[in-house]
């Protein structure tokens, strides 16, 4: 019986498809609306007297409607699909049909229309013909709840869910909601966009598996990191697919809909609580501006471009030494549309001439610097050229903004600075180091670094070598059980970075508050699960060994002491010399060491007494 009972909603539910079925249906309804309106005003047999007028009205309003409906595209709409704009235009037509009716009965005379008998037609008329459409959205909800869509569950019966709730159910796709999960007891028990609340979070699991749910969908924006955690903990083990309406930093004011969902994110698990910016400084030493943002192509540095966008400055100068990555910025850049002007700069920071030229020219007025070396391992090679770059390219550029009267200049610097262990972060705690000194020799020009850790989703991050290992079979390769990363959102970072530019007044280094380091193997494991893998038994995880220059967990400030808050309690403030270390020599150690190769690895230690190199 159920078989026959859903062939034959197949079988509706394919008629609605066929614009002829529909129209002969829509004539045959109004006909019966039209008789309808004559047997409740008069009896259920028409009176003699009556009847030919019945059989005019039963043959006018019919006609008439069809014609209407199908000169305005009325059958060429897919009523199994239909969203509720496609009810209100039938409503609409419907009204325009019946008045249409009326007015050629005024003129014509057709049929004898009692009152009573219009009202009763024009009703009966939109809800047999309403009804027929209702009836397919339903019928088509029904067929494919029970053959293709999966059954799930929404944690958060707020605004976001109950709007995701209602589009889910207006229109087509892969989902059918059945039921919220809520923390507020005033919900407890009540029927939301007309699906009940039936639990709390604290009994997800229980609730999951009780009512057979396949998809969770998270619909609280507002919630961070730890609550997506604590959810996905609960989930993890059960199998189930999890889906998640983005953040209201990703939603940006854009609208609620089933769109929006997307598979959850490793970030979105290892995300902290919101991070509060004040919006006036930054717009107050921005606005107006000329900027020169180096590394522009970059991860960090792209973001920087498109946050002091929205700060209003004068002119932008993207500057970076790969022309791709600057050139597809600037696609990017040219299709959201900005009406502040970009220029493209292709130069390597290194070279003086090209400095000089750049500053020179343009005058700019506020430097970020994110060209850098950053890659741990692979800087272990190539020393020289890490130091050429991140120590030789920063004085360059330094020297050439106190020069031409930049009015300060933020240096993107890294915890790996702090008792370097690696070339990479010795070359960068020169950088600080250079910045110290320019700062002595041209206090006009506020120079200031910001230190932090690792960014989800950058270049060269672990995340998509471990995605890439994961697509492939695995293994998954972590160099060691122990080793722990700090880790931020390159947005959060990349605002906290703009935010401490508005604090410095010269020499400070500023340290962002990076949370609890993460466990790498625990960054692992994760990201197997939420491809839908178990980590050891479908991906497995082998442990290689710490690589040359690593270590097991990175530190962020050299004397917590001497490291103070500032009015952001995100945002740490240190001083740029953190260690009593002579100047004398510095430039001469830095240019022998760029222009004598085979050295630069012992001269490298004496620029940075406290670099304590570690072999593999």
């Amino acid at each position: 019986m159920r078989r026959i009972f859903s062939a034959f909603i197949g079988l509706w539910v394919r008629g609605a498809n066929h614009g002829f079925i529909v129209a002969v249906l829509d004539f045959l309804l109004l006909a019966l609306a039209s008789y309808l309106g004559y047997a409740l005003r008069l009896s259920l047999f028409i009176p003699p007297i009556y009847a030919s007028d019945c059989l005019r009205a039963s043959l006018l309003l019919p006609t008439l409607a069809v014609v209407i409906f199908a000169l305005f595209g009325q059958y060429r709409t897919l009523w199994s699909q239909a969203s509720l704009e496609d009810y209100v235009r039938f409503t609409k037509l419907y009204v325009l049909a019946v008045l249409v009716v009326f007015v050629v009965n005024r003129v014509w005379h057709v049929a004898l229309f009692p009152r009573t008998t219009r009202a009763i037609l024009s009703f009966a008329g939109i809800l047999f013909c309403g009804g027929l459409r209702v009836s397919w959205r339903l019928a088509r909800t029904h067929h494919d709840g029970h053959g293709g869509q999966l059954k799930a569950l929404i944690v958060g019966a707020g605004e976001a869910g109950a709007l995701l709730a209602r589009d889910l159910m207006r229109h087509t796709s892969d989902l059918l909601p059945a039921a919220f999960v809520d923390d507020d007891p005033q919900k407890a028990g009540k029927n939301i966009a007309g699906l009940d609340v039936v639990g709390d979070t604290s009994h997800l699991a229980e609730i999951v598996r009780a009512g057979g749910f396949q998809v969770v969908l998270i619909a609280i924006p507002s919630a961070h990191g730890g609550k997506i955690r604590s959810l996905y903990d609960q989930l993890a083990p059960l199998g189930v697919q999890v889906r998640l309406l983005p953040s209201l930093r990703e939603l940006a004011g854009g609208q609620v809909s089933v769109t929006r969902l997307r598979h959850i994110r490793l970030e979105d698990l290892l995300g902290r609580d919101p991070v509060k910016i004040d919006l006036d400084e930054p717009s107050n030493y921005v606005r107006g501006r000329r900027v020169l943002i180096t590394g522009a192509g970059g991860s960090i540095g792209s973001e920087i471009v498109r946050q002091v966008l929205q700060n209003g400055p004068a002119e932008l100068f993207l500057l970076g030494h790969g022309e791709q990555s600057i050139y597809l910025l600037m696609e990017s850049l040219s299709r959201r549309g900005t009406s502040v002007p970009l220029h493209p700069i292709i130069a390597d920071v290194a070279d003086a001439a090209a400095m000089e030229d750049v500053f020179q020219r343009w005058r700019p007025q506020l430097v970020f610097h994110a060209a850098a070396h950053k890659h741990v391992p692979l800087m272990e090679f190539c020393p020289r050229e890490a130091l050429r770059v991140n120590g030789l390219g920063t004085r360059t550029l330094a020297r050439a903004a106190g020069k031409y009267g930049a009015e300060r200049m933020v240096l993107i610097s890294t915890d790996k600075a702090v008792n370097p262990s690696s070339v990479m972060g010795a070359t960068k705690r020169v950088a600080e180091r250079v910045l110290e000194q320019e700062q002595r020799r041209c206090p006009t020009t506020a120079f200031m670094a910001v230190r932090f850790g690792n960014v989800l989703g950058s270049r060269g991050s672990v995340i998509p070598k471990f995605e890439k290992q994961i697509a492939e079979g695995g293994p998954v390769t972590v160099t060691a059980p122990q080793m722990k990363r700090y880790f931020m959102l390159i947005p959060e970072a990349v605002s906290l970075v703009i935010q401490a530019g508005a604090m410095g007044r010269g020499g400070e280094l500023f340290v962002l508050d990076m949370g609890e380091p993460v466990s790498i193997t625990e960054m692992a494991e994760l990201l197997i699960r939420l491809y839908g893998f178990e980590p050891y038994r479908d991906i497995p995880i082998v442990f290689t060994g710490i690589r040359p220059g690593e270590k097991l967990e990175e530190e962020l400030f050299y004397d917590p002491a001497k490291v103070h808050p500032t009015r952001h309690p995100k945002i740490f403030a240190s001083t740029l010399r953190e260690v009593a270390l002579p100047d004398e020599g510095l430039d001469a150690l830095l240019e022998e060491a760029v222009s004598r190769p085979a050295q630069a690895s012992n001269l490298l230690h004496q620029l940075v007494p406290e670099y304590a190199h570690r072999e593999s």
